[in-house]
């Protein structure tokens, strides 16, 4: 290293000096030598094209399982696929498969299968989460399998399970579009040409038919418990303006179309900006309503993780001499319902708390139904503009 550095500065004293003596001189044109440089032509080497050889990762691979379940249980030549947004809890497990059932039931010549829109539920599901792990493929897999070479169903059904026509049903739709237009460019184009595609609306579709609908079987289930006390339903709620999507209104639309039955009848949400439990209590108290019994109860397809915690848990982010501290939306986070209304005068026992989702109420779940079988018996969904843009 020594060396190194002598013989660095010694290169450096050389420039330095032969700087000193340039500036003493008179300044001379350097002439600048112009040296030919022969040009050698040769051969073009080819370069071979590198084979492109499949990657074995998870989509790939996820892909052929749901493939091969397909192909092992076809038994149509018609197909149903419900979507659902997804769960961990083994009570969410049991109302799919039930579902899965009464769909085979009333929909005898069509195969019936289910997949999670939520790419979180799917993995954690798989991971076992609070059971036994559970396998539920987002429906781009589901759809490729239908059209497999060795599948290719003649008329595939699309029922969305969702409670509102919010951002997860959006995405059911954009699964549709994808696969009708072959956005990865792997499949049949001549079998997309004549496969025929119909899309299952969600529960609360209809601002007047379907909201009034599941209104009135409500009320059939649970009008003796409104005579008791009040009844709280939990949705979820869109993340986002109150109107986006023309989905968070029917939670308002919805108690509205209840509280025709009762005025003890409330719609909440988790996720829905001014209709939180806060705002559900608030319009409780303009109506009067301040103490007495409160029955809690999932507007969701299922009872899962909020149902059992953010609704029905014992999390109480109550603070003695202060009482709830609501965030800047009005919400009172880490507190579930049956604990926030217990501290303003409502008697909640755990036998109020209804762990029941919808999909398990067969009122309720004939609704759902009923969307597919008018979606069986309408047209076709027309993908004619998105295929031949103009």
């Amino acid at each position: 290293m020594k060396k190194i550095k002598y013989l660095v500065m010694a290169f450096a004293a050389v420039c330095f000096t032969a700087g000193l003596t340039s500036c003493e001189k008179e300044k001379e044109v350097e002439k600048i030598v112009e040296v030919p440089v022969e040009v050698v032509k040769t051969d073009t080497v080819k370069v071979p094209v590198e084979v492109q050889v499949p990657q074995d990762n998870n989509w790939s691979r996820y892909q052929k399982e749901v493939t091969n379940y397909v192909k092992d249980n076809k038994k149509n030549d018609k197909v149903i696929l419900l979507v659902a947004f997804g769960s961990t809890w083994q009570q969410a497990f049991d109302t799919f498969d039930g579902t899965i059932e009464a769909y085979q039931k009333d929909f005898a010549g069509y195969d019936v299968f289910l997949s999670y829109s939520s790419a979180i539920c799917i993995n954690r599901a798989a991971a076992g989460e609070n059971t036994d792990p559970r396998y539920y493929y987002a429906p781009p897999f589901w759809l490729n399998a239908f059209a497999d070479k060795k599948v290719q169903y003649d008329e595939i059904v699309v029922q969305s399970l969702q409670v509102i026509p919010g951002e997860e049903y959006t995405r059911v739709i954009n699964y549709i579009k994808d696969f009708a237009n072959n956005a990865n460019g792997d499949l049949d184009d001549e079998y997309l040409s004549r496969v025929v595609l119909k899309l299952g609306v969600p529960l609360l579709q209809d601002a007047e038919a379907d909201v009034n609908l599941v209104a009135t079987e409500l009320n059939t289930l649970y009008a003796d418990k409104a005579k008791k006390g009040v009844v709280a339903f939990m949705g979820h709620g869109n993340p986002d303006a109150y109107d986006t999507y023309k989905a968070n209104v029917r939670y308002t639309e919805l108690e509205q179309a209840l509280q025709k039955f009762s005025k003890n009848y409330f719609v909440g949400t988790v996720d829905m900006m001014g209709n939180f439990k806060t705002h559900v209590r608030m319009r409780m108290q303009a109506a009067g309503i301040t103490s007495g019994s409160i029955f809690l109860h999932p507007l969701m397809s299922i009872d899962g993780d909020h149902g059992h915690n953010d609704m029905g848990g014992d999390d109480d982010a109550w603070i003695d001499g202060v009482g709830y501290i609501p965030n800047e939306e009005g919400e009172v986070e880490d507190t579930s319902w049956k604990m926030y209304f217990g501290h303003y005068g409502f008697t909640c026992p755990e036998e109020n708390v209804l762990h029941f989702g919808l999909l398990e109420l067969p009122s309720i779940r004939q609704v759902w139904m009923d969307h597919t079988q008018a979606a069986i018996d309408g047209e076709p969904l027309d993908y004619y503009h998105s295929k031949n843009p103009e």
